[in-house]
């Protein structure tokens, strides 16, 4: 990793994190059953995600809208990279098996950690 790929995925997540910022504003209002920005903005970024990887292109431009700016944009963009990847890959026992650990043990430990946090 070199200096010019760190200072592309700044620039990259610098870009993601402020829109992120302002859908999630607009969307995320008081009262809603969803958070909308959330999702609109997870969505959009998976979409992204699928259509670099799905490209192809050079290293650097998947370091700026992969890493950088997906990455700032989501909350799983890395993940969804890589279920892809296992999916494409062939790995169907990984995929399904990654699903889980990362949902089903996740939700569980958000739930400990609530707990931990409530006591």
């Amino acid at each position: 990793m070199t200096m010019i790929d760190l200072l592309i995925i700044g620039a990259g997540g610098f870009i993601g994190a402020v829109i992120r910022y302002i859908v999630s504003g607009k969307f995320n209002k008081g009262g809603s059953t969803l958070p909308y920005g959330t999702l609109i903005v997870n969505l959009a970024g998976s979409l992204l995600i699928g259509f670099v990887v799905g490209l192809d292109v050079p290293r650097l431009l998947t370091l700026l809208l992969v890493s950088g700016f997906a990455g700032a944009l989501t909350t799983f963009s890395t993940l969804n990279k890589e279920l892809l990847q296992l999916w494409t890959g062939k790995r169907k026992k990984q995929f399904f098996s990654y699903i889980f650990l990362t949902y089903g043990v996740g939700i569980l430990m958000a739930f400990i950690g609530f707990i931990i946090g409530n006591l």
